[in-house]
């Protein structure tokens, strides 16, 4: 049986309150506030955006959402969790104000925000899978504790998994700090040195002090390392390197059995926003402007996290036309999440679209 995906088109030059408007008719078309009820809390899942990023998606754009889901007697909240490099996002204190300087206020969404993995990531709970790798995953204990879920997700590419989508978002974004080292110590970068400059950046977000500099080139400690990516992402010598080809996919896997964690127990109270608008090539983490990769395709719904990954992909890889690579990164194939998203009972990979003018 195939999955009914919701897909409302977009041409790159609407306003906010035109893709306001838009994003209430696709939420209701897809009956995704039917996933809360009365005096449930509900969780909606969001990326508040580092602070010289500029394409997550608008806070404005969560009060549709939220206001049907206090229409159904529950009580919204927005939400996500610290991360693992050196970040405003790093604990719950800075988080919260990073939400409010981007503008995640409850007069602008409608909604609270709460940390859902506490205050420095380790308010958790571990939560039985029946997963290939895992037997046990550590999920923050909001997401658990959250009676309904919502996701909206904004799809961009990522240098780990070739794309963040839905699956990255629940599996990723709601583990707890332990959860996300599971995850991440897949994955050890080294440095090639005729390319390091001895800048120190590398050094300087690394969020286990794994790295220090000689007197020729940047070292890393492999007992240290956690295979976060972040000495990749800064470095803008190509001088960090990872063999992507062989750990992205168990990287893929690792999330998605930490997504079966998330929505375990309460699959029918779980609904999902994708947003393939401003796509860029780097996910929300990194700190600074980004222009789209491509043209902005539209907005998805749906119930089923597996579907709604594998539309978001299809969709980029038909308007990226031939040049894929461009989008994601080159080596990764980013079907991999989706693919063992499904073997695991996660979700169905086949769906069928339904447009919402």
């Amino acid at each position: 049986m195939q999955e009914i995906i919701y897909f409302s088109p977009v041409t790159g030059d609407e306003s906010t309150e035109k893709l306001q408007k838009m994003v209430g008719r696709i939420f209701s078309a897809a009956g995704l506030s039917e996933v809360a009820g009365p005096n449930d809390l509900t969780a909606i899942k969001i990326h508040f955006g580092e602070d010289e990023n500029s394409t997550h998606i608008p806070a404005p754009l969560v009060r549709p959402v939220a206001e049907a889901i206090s229409a159904r007697e529950a009580h919204p909240f927005l939400t996500d969790t610290c991360v693992l490099y050196r970040s405003r996002r790093d604990n719950a204190v800075e988080h919260l104000r990073q939400a409010r300087d981007h503008g995640f206020t409850p007069d602008v969404t409608g909604a609270p925000v709460i940390i859902a993995d506490g205050l420095v990531g380790d308010a958790e709970r571990e939560v039985e899978i029946k997963g290939m790798i895992f037997k046990k995953v550590s999920i923050a204990a909001a997401a658990l504790q959250a009676n309904s879920l919502i996701t909206m997700t904004h799809i961009t590419g990522h240098l780990a998994t070739g794309m963040g989508g839905t699956i990255k978002n629940l599996g990723m974004g709601f583990s707890s700090r332990k959860g996300k080292l599971r995850q991440h110590s897949v994955s050890k970068p080294k440095i090639k040195a005729k390319y390091c400059t001895l800048c120190g950046e590398c050094r300087r977000w690394c969020p286990a002090d794994a790295i220090s500099l000689t007197e020729s080139t940047a070292v890393i400690d492999k007992n240290l390392c956690i295979g976060c990516g972040e000495c990749l992402a800064v470095c803008r010598f190509g001088a960090v390197a990872f063999d992507w080809k062989v750990d992205a996919g168990e990287l893929q896997r690792r999330i998605a059995e930490h997504a079966l964690g998330v929505v375990s127990g309460k699959q029918d109270k779980c609904g999902y926003l994708s947003f393939l608008i401003s796509m860029t090539r780097d996910c929300d983490c990194m700190n600074w402007k980004q222009k789209p990769a491509i043209p902005d395709i539209g907005i998805l719904a749906g119930r089923d996290p597996v579907a709604m990954d594998a539309a978001a992909l299809t969709f980029i890889a038909e308007r990226a036309a031939g040049r894929l690579d461009e989008v994601l990164y080159a080596g990764i194939d980013a079907w991999e999440q989706i693919r063992h998203g499904e073997k695991i009972g996660l979700g169905r990979k086949e769906f069928i679209l339904e447009t919402v003018d």
